[in-house]
């Protein structure tokens, strides 16, 4: 199993740390992870575990089930609600989001386990994409689970990304493909004018499918 840290692009967390934010921006870099023989890379294939491509790669089946079953416990009206957000075809080209501020807000589909309601949405939290050279980085600043990682360039209509959740008060991300349980691993794909989406499907915890939606700040 490869492991890959996501280090700290220069200035970043030094930049937000001084801002008053609650949580300090996590560390991210494409560069040669710490402790790894990893070169810069921008192929996604070269740096996903073998769990996180057979993620991606049945991507359609898990959002067929999920949706299923969000729609089998009476939640059809909730999915029917996010309109272009739930089209699991519509993809537009340019799909990795410009540098910036943005609002994410996650949308959880298909319970994973019997606690779990079969549709569940959260409110929208600060999340920032910096450029970091021939890959993005994407990071989530408020929250009890922050996605954290790399957006690959894949086809003209959709990025990868790559990373691991941040939970709780935790500062700092995990090192990818150490831990299975936090890493993450789906896509990028523009749905609309300044509108995007991280699709994670098959997450490790509460859902068969999440949807974040990604919208500018300002």
């Amino acid at each position: 199993m490869k492991t890959v840290s996501f280090v700290a692009a220069a200035g970043i967390g030094l930049a937000l740390a001084g801002c008053g934010h609650k949580a300090p921006a996590p560390e991210i870099s494409a560069g040669p992870a710490a402790g790894t023989n990893l070169p810069r890379v921008a192929d996604w294939r070269q740096v996903a575990t073998d769990d996180d491509r057979d993620r991606i790669r049945g991507w359609r089946n898990s959002w067929t089930a999920a949706v299923a079953k969000a729609r089998a416990g009476g939640r059809g009206p909730a999915i029917d609600a996010l309109g272009l957000l739930a089209d699991p075809d519509r993809a537009l080209d340019e799909p990795t989001p410009p540098p910036g501020a943005y609002r994410c807000r996650t949308y959880k589909i298909g319970a994973n386990g019997t606690a779990m309601a079969d549709f569940t949405s959260y409110p929208a939290t600060e999340c920032h994409i910096e450029n970091e050279g021939e890959v993005s980085s994407l990071y989530n600043v408020g929250g009890a689970q922050r996605p954290v990682g790399l957006i690959f360039p894949d086809t003209v209509a959709r990025a990868v990304f790559l990373g691991t959740l941040v939970l709780g008060d935790e500062t700092k991300s995990l090192q990818y493909g150490k831990d299975p349980r936090r890493d993450m691993a789906g896509y990028v794909e523009r749905i609309g004018e300044r509108r995007w989406r991280l699709v994670l499907p098959s997450p490790r915890f509460e859902s068969l499918l999440d949807i974040v939606e990604i919208t500018p700040a300002r």
